[in-house]
């Protein structure tokens, strides 16, 4: 499989995502823990889709020591004991955000509350960042097609 454009040799795109990266980094420098921020970004690149933020992600979370038996569960989150309650939250809020033109109504009331129980306000805001991010992340790696299996944890830093 080919991309449809070269992201990695663009001097445009390189210029578009070192900001997209800088506001990534704001939010991996938070409050916001680590396991949740990786769990956030595979469940949104589930949903979207995106092979090549699944390939990445799940294995820096491999790296950084998430079990494979959470990794394999994330797309069942709700069935599965071996998330917390605050994971569990932010998962719920991952996937209203990222399916907000399926609601009508955006993110419910309900999710936004179960969250905030668990995250203070640096948290809520690193957690909304996150999920606008790797949306924006997947859909630039979706409608071009990148190609997903050859990533190396660490490759892009």
């Amino acid at each position: 499989m080919e991309a449809r454009l070269n992201l990695f040799s663009s001097p445009l795109a390189g210029k578009l995502l070192r900001h997209i990266n800088s506001a990534g980094k704001a939010v991996t420098d938070s409050a916001l823990p680590e396991a949740t921020q990786e769990l956030v970004k595979i469940r949104a690149s589930q949903i979207n889709g995106c092979g090549f933020c699944l390939d990445m992600h799940t294995k820096d979370a491999a790296k950084a020591g998430e079990t494979s038996l959470r990794l394999n569960l994330i797309a069942a989150w709700r069935e599965a004991k071996v998330f917390t309650d605050a994971e569990r939250a932010a998962l719920e809020l991952t996937e209203q955000g990222t399916r907000i033109a399926d609601s009508g109504g955006g993110v419910t009331d309900e999710a936004w509350a179960d969250a905030a129980r668990h995250y203070d306000e640096d948290q809520l805001t690193a957690l909304v960042g996150l999920i606008a991010i790797i949306n924006a992340y997947n859909r630039m790696n979706v409608i071009t097609q990148q190609p997903a299996g050859d990533y190396e944890p660490g490759m892009f830093g």
